[in-house]
């Protein structure tokens, strides 16, 4: 896949210093088409004044923009917040760390990617489950036509099955074909969303095959999680803090 090379000159526009900025989304999950939009995600710095005085700078900056042809939303959280929501079991944020996708990164990134493991736990299983729960629900609210949330359940629950075996962040649904269990028509389902685009639909009278393989992988992770040898609390808190106190004192404001 290519990156749109106007993604760095976003990401060198912002307002603060980056510790990085990633590609997330259908492009991640290896089930972009040529309609889907740009997702980036990351984590900005805010100088020391806008943290301890009395006028403090945001904790999330979001950036939406089409304009010439380049679709694309941009979230970034400052450190202090993302290193909070990493302490909790909370996929999207391990995801967008970890996407190989990458716009801007560096030294500190790969550090934070190295202290995330130490976050890892358990109970990230709850949060795969949750989503893949909330994107059937979307499913069954197409009239069991939409291939995108359908592809997101599946998505989600191999993600959570794989991290739950290796401790791996595995966001590509591509990349997952082959772990078991193996859900054999997910090449084609993933080839109809490349070239149907984001608003692709499938034949609804699959929908109790799927809902059969979907409740099985399910129970697989819920079986992984019994018997996972990850930590059920994270062990990096202290080793975050620090983290976050040197690359903010480390960094200056953007002028």
């Amino acid at each position: 896949m290519t990156i749109d090379p106007r993604l760095a000159a976003v990401a060198d526009q912002q307002p603060y210093p980056l510790v990085f900025a990633t590609v997330s989304g259908a492009h991640l999950y290896g089930f972009e088409s040529a309609d889907s939009d740009w997702d980036l995600r990351g984590v900005h710095v805010l100088p020391l004044p806008e943290v301890v005085g009395l006028v403090t700078g945001p904790e999330t900056i979001t950036v939406s923009s089409d304009d010439g042809g380049l679709d694309l939303d941009l979230v970034t959280h400052d450190i202090r917040k993302f290193c909070a929501l990493l302490l909790k079991p909370n996929g999207y944020v391990l995801e967008q760390l970890h996407s190989p996708l990458v716009i801007a990164g560096g030294d500190s990134h790969d550090e934070l990617r190295d202290l995330s493991q130490g976050c890892i736990t358990s109970r990230h299983a709850h949060h795969y489950l949750g989503f893949a729960d909330t994107q059937w629900q979307l499913f069954e609210k197409t009239g069991s036509q939409g291939l995108k949330p359908l592809l997101y359940v599946f998505r989600v629950l191999k993600t959570g099955i794989r991290l739950m075996r290796t401790s791996e962040v595995e966001a590509n649904l591509t990349n997952l074909l082959n772990d078991d269990p193996v859900i054999e028509y997910l090449p084609e389902l993933i080839d109809a969303k490349k070239s149907g685009g984001e608003h692709a639909t499938i034949d609804g009278t699959g929908v109790d095959r799927y809902r059969q393989d979907i409740d099985h992988l399910r129970e697989v992770l819920q079986y992984e999680q019994s018997t996972t040898k990850l930590a059920t609390e994270p062990t990096a808190r202290a080793a975050l803090n620090d983290f976050v106190i040197r690359t903010r004192l480390a960094t200056r404001e953007r002028r």
